[in-house]
């Protein structure tokens, strides 16, 4: 079925994946207004105008004025954009911090958003839910941040109600693509703890989904138009090992540098050591750097690509892909160039 979509109101629709959906919704006529912290960054000149602007700190206000907020304006779709990524390492304990943030606070916004008349939200969330349905919940007991998008995603689902209020998932992988105005940050978290060794060591076998941020907000707007209540969408397009994902990062920054292979329990033994580091100053990471070796980075968590088309009404107003990977990790990479 595809439900009618005029009016989308985007939470976190300045930063990386909601401007891209907001673009992907204005080529498709729908009308797009964006919730955005009052802070320093700058629209003009690069945000698109047809888009309106709603100031507020949606974490800091109550349910009721994040009701207020919302109503009175004929949106019909929500998508939440919000929250931590795991690469966000807070203060101890990980836990309690990712469970406020991606739990506490979404269930608050998620209620407003019904009180508010809204008809349909899309989620913004991990595919290690996916994969922790698939390990019998092992990443959720190892890893606070995996443990808290669990969370999330059956403590939404219980708000939905089919065809009133219709709450859906996309469980989004690595994700490459820039947008003006800021960094991507793959660079910081992915290439600078090599950057002192003449060569970079990964575990051995890793696979990963990836997706370029276009496929992304083409999946946002697929699953507005076609998404099932309750449904989690894995997303992805290219299912590329970790060593291919850092050549690729490596020869878009212009550097020539062996990736080698090595055993998860000899990889875990430096992640042990970057957690013990953390807890020296009083900060928790949201993947235990230990067991992230042997549970993710020596793990295949590939994406079957024409399953997701399938669900999401592959073609017009559905999912295709968007731009290749391959492509998108070099361009991303390549804005790193000079300052390299």
């Amino acid at each position: 079925m595809i439900h009618d979509v005029k009016k989308v109101l985007i939470a976190g629709g300045t930063g990386f994946l909601g401007y891209h959906a907001a673009l992907k919704f204005l080529s498709e006529g729908v009308a797009v207004d964006a919730v955005a912290l009052p802070r320093e960054i700058d629209l003009s000149g690069w945000y698109p105008q047809e888009i309106g602007i709603r100031f507020g700190d949606l974490f800091a206000m109550t349910e009721d004025d994040v009701s207020e907020l919302f109503s009175g304006h004929g949106y019909d779709t929500f998508v939440y954009a919000l929250g931590p990524d795991d690469r966000v390492v807070p203060n101890a304990p990980a836990n309690a911090f990712f469970h406020e943030k991606l739990v506490v606070q979404a269930n608050k916004i998620v209620a407003a958003a019904r009180r508010a008349g809204i008809a349909r939200v899309v989620v913004l969330n991990s595919y290690f839910t996916h994969f922790d349905r698939m390990r019998d919940g092992i990443l959720a007991a190892h890893h606070p941040y995996v443990k808290a998008r669990v969370e999330q995603e059956e403590t939404l689902r219980r708000q939905g109600v089919p065809g009133d209020f219709d709450v859906m998932f996309l469980e989004l992988p690595f994700i490459f693509g820039t947008m003006p105005g800021r960094l991507p940050l793959w660079k910081e978290f992915f290439l600078d703890p090599f950057a002192k060794y003449p060569a970079a060591f990964l575990p051995a076998g890793g696979i990963t989904a990836c997706i370029d941020v276009s496929g992304v907000a083409e999946a946002i707007v697929a699953a507005a138009y076609n998404g099932s209540n309750g449904r989690g969408y894995p997303v992805g397009k290219e299912n590329l090992s970790y060593r291919e994902i850092l050549q690729l990062m490596l020869a878009g920054i212009g550097v020539k540098k062996k990736v080698l292979g090595i055993p998860a329990w000899i990889a875990a033994i430096g992640g042990r050591a970057i957690d013990r580091k953390y807890r020296k100053q009083g900060r928790e990471a949201g993947l235990d750097h230990g067991k992230l070796m042997g549970d993710i980075l020596s793990q295949d968590f590939s994406i079957d690509f024409e399953r997701l088309a399938r669900d999401l009404h592959y073609g017009e107003l559905g999912f295709s892909g968007g731009r290749d990977v391959k492509e998108s990790i070099q361009a991303t990479m390549a804005v790193f160039r000079q300052d390299h």
